[in-house]
């Protein structure tokens, strides 16, 4: 019997970015990625390992290396335009964010639940690790392009920045494509 239970929802790839290797989030637009195991090809986060960062503090100290379960970032175009309309302006573009993927069709996407799944037609498959809280580098990519806007980004993204996630299957991802979103076939913890 599955653990993952397919669902109804798919999510249209609108947007591709590739972050290269830096200083900088900001992504370049691209019509397809060619994720290995380490991720996407040359990025910022490829790699299969990777030096503990903030996110988990709590469990290691900064640069011990563990497993790198934030290839991608993966960002809801709804939850994009939500973000931006709140900060005041009429769109935010994905490079700003250190986006990966952009998609659309799947609601509250930022929590979709840790383990699940989206996998496009050819095969190629995506594992969630979790929600991707705000930060102030996208604000920093914001205000360089848009003066007195980059401040706001952190707050008008909470509960939608979208979500960090891994190459569980190799292959090509493409504009255009769509994922199936895949969740864990479970109950909610409930100690």
């Amino acid at each position: 019997m599955p653990v993952l239970r397919e669902t109804e929802y798919k999510g249209k790839v609108v947007w591709l970015g590739h972050v290269p290797t830096g200083e900088s989030i900001r992504a370049n637009a691209v019509d397809a990625l060619d994720l290995g195991f380490s991720g996407d090809r040359g990025s910022r986060h490829e790699g299969v390992n990777r030096g503990a960062c903030v996110r988990v503090k709590n469990l290691y100290p900064q640069g011990t290396e563990i497993r790198n379960v934030r290839q991608l970032s993966v960002l809801s175009e709804e939850e994009i335009t939500a973000t931006a309309e709140e900060m005041g302006l009429d769109q935010l573009d994905p490079s700003f964010l250190g986006a990966s993927i952009v998609l659309r069709g799947i609601p509250d996407f930022t929590h979709i639940p840790p383990s699940s799944r989206l996998q496009v037609a050819g095969g190629a498959t995506i594992t969630v690790d979790m929600e991707n809280r705000p930060c102030v580098l996208p604000g920093r990519e914001i205000e360089t392009d848009l003066p007195g806007y980059g401040a706001a980004f952190k707050p008008a993204a909470q509960g939608r920045r979208g979500i960090t996630a891994w190459v569980e299957r190799p292959g090509e991802l493409k504009l255009g494509d769509t994922m199936t979103l895949f969740v864990p076939d479970q109950r909610n913890w409930a100690p």
